[in-house]
């Protein structure tokens, strides 16, 4: 059984809560779990110490088990000291894509010619 420590969602429309469970990776988000672990209230200020809650016995018990974190559930780990930080990967989320960098280039061209006749009238 591939075990899986991750969110299950709970609360209302726009008004998120959730709970840290220990669940088989097949059973949907918000479905059957094995036990529940803590909760998570991201509406919580960031310094709140009731912002995350976990019992940590219980998430090392599972973790000795071969249970495996999601990537949030590893980050709280690791703000918990429990597990060492992971180097996360660079996906390049934040990089222009192709037509962007085009544009981009397209409009430093643009900006080149236009600034070297400028430059030769102030001389």
């Amino acid at each position: 059984m591939a075990m899986k420590i991750r969110l299950a969602r709970g609360g209302s429309k726009k008004r998120p809560h959730y709970a840290i469970v220990a669940t088989d990776s097949r059973m949907p988000r918000d479905g059957r779990f094995l036990e529940k672990l803590g909760t998570y209230n991201p509406l919580l200020p960031k310094d709140s110490e009731d912002r995350v809650k976990m019992d940590m016995e219980r998430v090392q018990h599972w973790l000795d088990q071969g249970a495996q974190p999601t990537d949030r559930i590893a980050r709280f780990l690791e703000a918990a000291g429990v597990k060492e930080k992971a180097e996360r990967k660079n996906m390049k989320k934040a990089e222009p894509g192709d037509k962007a960098k085009k544009r981009a280039e397209e409009k430093a061209a643009k900006a080149a010619p236009a600034e070297a006749p400028a430059d030769e009238a102030a001389e």
